[in-house]
């Protein structure tokens, strides 16, 4: 089981090449980057899991800016989205970024993705909340069929274009994993339609639903990836997430300076250590 960091890089904190930079001298696989567009303007909302929503969520990075520094400053990390608001992106553009960093990266980049949940901002993009599922299920197989096509076409209800040229094409074949994040009764419809693996935040009952995840993906054929995210520094926890088949942990980093972020990498080493029983 690898480990990584999930980060929103913010314009104050600890910028995205050189954290990028710490966690690869420390051993770490992958960074992935969170993403919103911008917040609507007001008493901040409330977050899905409860809380007023922190101010981190307007002063992000763009994420594929974020991953192009981070992959550029690195040579082995992994870089990816944690998740792309894919609904709140036209998709050709989105296929282009994405293959952009991936080339400029040497194949290192991750595309998690995820529709959304601040309506608001959602509708912002022009987009109906009610049918972001939808409309992320088209951008990705256009952009899955511009990335894998010398001349690629997509006709759907939300997305269509005729032939069209675009390049450069990923470096990894036929594209980045794509991770559908979301923990929702329909998620594995979502992964095994149009996925490569699973992103969850960490929670009760999630280590139940990897396993189920498993058994459908082997009655299709499939085999799926797990990246586990919002994992605690808890080594009975670290432990059960290995068991469970995960593929990469990833804790949450703070959105501030290096010494603070410094400590929160230890505190996760620390477990990871004495779960392996180092």
């Amino acid at each position: 089981m690898d480990s990584g960091f999930g980060y929103f890089a913010t314009h104050d904190a600890v910028d995205p090449a050189r954290i990028a930079q710490v966690i690869e001298q420390r051993g770490h696989a992958m960074l992935l980057f969170s993403e919103h567009t911008h917040i609507p303007a007001g008493p901040p909302p409330t977050r899905p899991e409860g809380g007023a929503l922190p101010r981190k969520y307007w002063h992000t990075y763009d994420p594929f800016v974020a991953c192009t520094a981070a992959g550029l400053a690195t040579t082995r990390l992994r870089v990816g989205t944690g998740v792309c608001l894919v609904p709140q992106h036209h998709p050709i553009a989105l296929a282009k970024s994405v293959a952009s960093v991936d080339a400029l990266t040497g194949g290192r980049f991750v595309f998690g993705v995820g529709a959304g949940w601040l309506e608001p901002e959602i509708r912002n993009h022009g987009v109906d909340p009610a049918r972001r599922f939808a409309v992320m299920k088209e951008h990705i197989e256009a952009a899955q069929r511009i990335w894998t096509r010398d001349e690629a076409d997509y006709h759907g209800e939300f997305v269509s274009f005729d032939p069209i040229w675009s390049w450069p094409k990923p470096a990894q074949r036929p594209y980045p994993p794509v991770l559908v994040g979301g923990t929702g009764p329909r998620v594995f419809d979502r992964v095994l339609s149009y996925g490569d693996g699973w992103l969850p935040n960490y929670g009760p009952g999630v280590l139940e639903r990897v396993r189920e995840l498993f058994q459908r993906a082997g009655e299709e054929g499939r085999t799926v990836r797990v990246v586990m995210m919002s994992v605690p520094s808890d080594p009975a926890v670290l432990e059960e997430c290995e068991k469970a088949g995960v593929d990469v942990v990833l804790p949450w980093l703070p959105s501030a300076g290096l010494g603070r972020v410094e400590r929160e990498m230890d505190a996760f080493e620390t477990a990871l250590a004495e779960m392996r029983g180092e």
